[in-house]
């Protein structure tokens, strides 16, 4: 048997088989970041999976810099994500809430203040601002000292919230521009306190934030994702090596479920996630541009321990079986990514509605009608 269909013991789950469901964002929680029963549908369709981690989760309301995503500082959210925590569970399925702060990475009118980030620097290009009309990057409000413990408290809440919802776990995201990685990454954080200048300093927010998210998980239910290389949301770094480096090796003094790594297809991501293999002694999952045939080979060399699959998950909610049967993908429709309801979201049909039963006589479509 493909070692991508292995089952894998994660701290203290037993998950079916070594693939990973990305966080992806698809904007079908209410406006007050409330999910409901279609969210915990389109989760209970991908439980075969091995471990879903769920799309981005603001843990305030300052930190929720989109339009209808769902948060978990309130006992609606909680109540709301508990559903889809069922849904999963009744089918089989592991599932972890991703946490974040969305930092300089969103606008006032979605939150009713300035966006806070690790300088006074905006991102460039433009935001969806509450009424749904694009609008230029807002100048952010530098974070005080006295008020990143406020940051992690937050971050706690979220996990605590978490925890209550019944999820088996959580990720941190500390990638793709938003606020942990504005703060550790120097080519956005110029800083001159505590939370700037070396590698230490600049992870020191996320140290505190999984220090507090430990005192609630305890050991084996906690992740953290990390993309080293992305520009995405304006953000770079002058040695992401040196950088990641440190963050590896601090992170093996805590229990954490695993490091999460978003590559970006070059040989230099690759090195990185080769040199923290290396360094870091729990679980790594990779994630980005990865197929069947690649996905195995990482495990297969020892790279990597789990696979993580995005985009594939949006059309193919049975996307284990296809993949196990060689089964061709559905194409996702774009256009619905972040619609609401169920069109382009829980209305795609398996493989087995579709009536393929293997690679000869199967007719791909693309999408749901």
């Amino acid at each position: 048997m493909s070692k991508l269909f292995e089952s894998y013991q994660l701290g203290g789950l037993k998950l079916a088989n070594r693939i990973v469901m990305a966080p992806l964002t698809r904007s079908r929680a209410n406006a007050d970041g409330v999910h409901g029963e279609l969210a915990a549908t389109y989760y209970r369709q991908r439980a075969e999976v091995g471990l879903i981690i769920t799309e981005a989760t603001a843990v305030s309301r300052q930190g929720r810099g989109y339009v209808n995503i769902p948060g978990i500082w309130n006992d609606a959210q909680t109540k709301g994500w508990q559903g889809v925590a069922r849904a999963v569970h009744d089918e089989g399925g592991k599932i972890f809430m991703q946490l974040f702060h969305t930092g300089r990475v969103g606008h006032s009118s979605l939150f009713g203040e300035q966006p806070v980030s690790s300088t006074a620097r905006p991102p460039e290009g433009q935001v969806t601002s509450a009424d749904f009309s694009k609008k230029p990057y807002e100048t952010p409000r530098i974070l005080r000292t006295d008020e990143v413990q406020g940051i992690i408290a937050q971050f706690k809440t979220g996990a605590e919230n978490a925890k209550k919802a019944g999820f088996d776990g959580i990720e941190i995201h500390a990638a793709n521009g938003y606020l942990i990685d504005q703060f550790l990454r120097d080519g956005v954080n110029d800083r001159t306190d505590d939370y700037g200048g070396t590698p230490e300093n600049r992870a020191r927010l996320l140290r505190g934030i999984v220090e507090a998210a430990v005192e609630v998980w305890g050991p084996g239910r906690i992740g953290a994702r990390f993309s080293p290389y992305a520009l995405f949301n304006s953000m770079s770094d002058a040695d992401p090596v040196a950088t990641y480096s440190y963050v590896a090796g601090m992170l093996n003094e805590f229990p954490l479920a695993y490091i999460h790594l978003t590559e970006m297809g070059s040989s230099e991501a690759r090195g990185l996630t080769e040199k923290i293999r290396g360094i870091y002694k729990g679980t790594l999952i990779v994630n980005g541009g990865l197929t069947k045939e690649n996905g195995e080979k990482l495990l297969n060399d020892g790279t990597v321990d789990l696979i993580c699959l995005g985009a594939p998950f949006i059309a193919n909610p049975d996307l284990v079986e296809r993949l196990r049967n060689d089964l061709p993908l559905a194409i996702p429709n774009q256009s619905t990514f972040y619609t609401p309801g169920a069109k382009g979201y829980t209305d795609y049909p398996t493989a087995r509605q579709q009536g393929l039963e293997n690679v000869s006589d199967a007719v791909d479509d693309g999408v749901a009608a």
